[in-house]
């Protein structure tokens, strides 16, 4: 029998994608399951029970859904995070969890810059703003999005600084990025500041108080990353006792309308998490997922797992 591939979305991929996906599948000889919109998360729950793969969005993946799930071989996580994923019961079942890392890059890196125009121009609000040109934008943790970041802040005329002590300083220079020796010196000498940290055990509310009370003057801090990296109760003090931060973040925080009362146009949250919401990040994610799974399964390859 062919192996079963579900995808299941709660935001549904683009058309284009889900076409896409589905003739690989099949193509490829196996059998291809779609569940969109669905109402409950016990309808994922159910529609685990016997297919081989799994391909997710921002879907919750949970123990209760993995346990349920008799033939499950691979998840995979179509965009960067994998925090939906219950790796710990998923390796506990000798499930293989995977992410795409990458494929939605660009288009989280392009929202950050709108965001960051969005904010000097005072939210559109008809009074004169300032420009990016000449600016210094900070980049905390220098992956896939940070290095799309530092590729278009060079267009910009924007003079560009990254902290990550996980990556070579070397390959920042050679990329026309200052690699700067502490989180804090980055905090304290950017005009922006943009969040590209994972989340972790280690990244939960690591950018606090200690950080965001050093900031330079004026500064705007950007967070297209996860909600989890941000101290909310510290930004929500830092900017109420200094009138000349800014914050956009497209993770509205658990204190969002008390933020928007009390700091008003100095806080943006965008509605809907946006960052991988364009139809060619879609595209890429999906049909890397898909490709991830039928080469783990003919292959043996298992080059994007998370929970190794």
């Amino acid at each position: 029998m062919a192996k079963k591939i579900l995808v299941a979305t709660i935001k549904p991929f683009a058309k284009k994608a889900i076409k896409d996906i589905e003739k690989i599948c099949k193509d490829s000889g196996y059998e291809f399951i779609l569940m969109e919109k669905y109402p409950e998360q016990n309808d994922l729950v159910v529609a685990v029970k016997d297919v081989d793969a799994l391909i997710v969005r921002s879907d919750k993946v949970t123990r209760e859904v993995i346990e349920n799930a008799d033939n499950l071989k691979i998840v995979v996580r179509a965009g960067a995070g994998y925090d939906n994923l219950d790796c710990e019961a998923a390796t506990e079942k000798g499930i293989v969890c995977m992410n795409t890392p990458g494929q939605n890059s660009n288009a989280v890196a392009e929202l950050a810059f709108g965001m960051m125009i969005y904010m000097a121009r005072g939210q559109f609000n008809g009074k004169s703003g300032t420009e990016l040109k000449g600016k210094t934008i900070g980049i905390h943790a220098y992956g896939n999005v940070g290095q799309n970041v530092a590729r278009i802040a060079k267009g910009f005329g924007m003079k560009v600084l990254a902290f990550d002590p996980y990556v070579d300083k070397e390959k920042m220079k050679a990329e026309g990025v200052v690699p700067v020796d502490s989180v804090e010196e980055l905090y304290n000498i950017c005009d922006y500041v943009s969040l590209h940290l994972p989340s972790i055990p280690e990244t939960q509310k690591y950018v606090n108080d200690k950080l965001l009370s050093i900031m330079k003057p004026g500064a705007t801090i950007i967070n297209t990353a996860r909600k989890e990296v941000i101290c909310e109760e510290s930004i929500l003090k830092v900017l109420t006792e200094r009138s000349d931060l800014k914050y956009a973040s497209d993770v509205a925080p658990e204190k969002k309308d008390e933020m928007l009362e009390k700091l008003g146009d100095r806080v943006y949250f965008t509605p809907k998490k946006m960052g991988a919401q364009t139809l060619e990040a879609n595209i890429n994610a999906g049909i890397a997922a898909i490709n991830q799974i039928i080469n783990y399964f003919e292959k043996d390859d298992n080059t994007f797992q998370v929970n190794k």
